[in-house]
C-alpha cells in the first residue's frame, strides 16, 4: 500500500448524460447495458482521480434497477473511492435521473464497482491509501472490506471459510 492518503472527495466524479433515441429499447426505457457503459466510465474516472493511473475493471457488483429511465430524461451518476486496496479500488456510484420538464428527479441505481491500478507496462501497482472523513464516508470505507471478501468468494479467489470479516458478521463474533 502506498504511504499517500487521500480523502473520497478527492475522487468525485459527477457525470452527466442524455437519453436520446439510441440509449432506449422500444418501450423508450434506457436500455441497462448503456447506463452499465456510463457507469463504468464514471467510476474509472474516480479511480484514475484517485490513484493517478491507467485502471481497469477488475468487478461491477449486483446493479438494481429500481426505477425506469425515459427517453429524455437526464442522468446525473456520481462516484467516489469509498476504500482502496494494495491495487485495486471500490468505487461507488449512484445515478439519479431527471426529467427537466416535470421537475422530477428520482435515484435510480446505485452500485460497486472494483478498479486495478496499472503502470505502463500494464502490471499493478500500489494505489493510495483512503482517510475517510463523513460518517456515511466511514461506513462506506468499513463495509468495504466485507463487500471485498464476499466479491473474492464469488470469483473463486477466497474460500469462504477465510472470510474473517464476512463470517464475523454472519455470526456475530469479533473472534474467529
Amino acid at each position: 500500500m502506498s504511504t499517500i492518503t487521500k480523502s473520497p472527495k478527492e475522487s468525485f466524479t459527477i457525470m452527466n448524460e442524455l437519453v436520446l433515441p439510441n440509449d432506449t429499447n422500444p418501450l423508450n426505457n434506457l436500455m441497462g447495458g448503456r447506463l452499465l457503459h456510463w457507469m463504468d466510465i464514471a467510476a474509472a474516472i474516480s479511480a484514475q482521480k484517485h490513484c493517478n493511473n491507467i485502471v481497469v475493471t477488475a468487478s461491477v457488483d449486483n446493479v438494481s434497477f429500481r426505477h425506469a429511465i425515459k427517453l429524455g430524461d437526464v442522468i446525473t451518476i456520481e462516484a467516489k473511492v469509498t476504500r482502496a486496496f494494495s491495487t485495486s479500488m471500490e468505487v461507488r456510484l449512484d445515478v439519479w435521473a431527471e426529467n427537466i420538464p416535470s421537475g422530477t428527479r428520482v435515484r435510480s441505481n446505485d452500485a460497486f464497482y472494483t478498479f486495478v491500478a496499472l503502470n505502463k507496462e500494464g502490471k499493478p501497482i500500489s494505489v493510495p491509501e483512503i482517510e475517510p472523513e463523513t460518517d456515511t464516508e466511514k461506513k462506506l470505507f468499513d463495509g468495504a472490506l466485507r463487500r471485498r471478501q464476499l466479491r473474492l468468494i464469488l470469483a473463486g479467489k477466497m474460500k469462504a471459510h477465510d472470510a474473517t470479516e464476512l463470517k464475523a458478521l454472519f455470526l456475530n463474533q469479533t473472534e474467529l
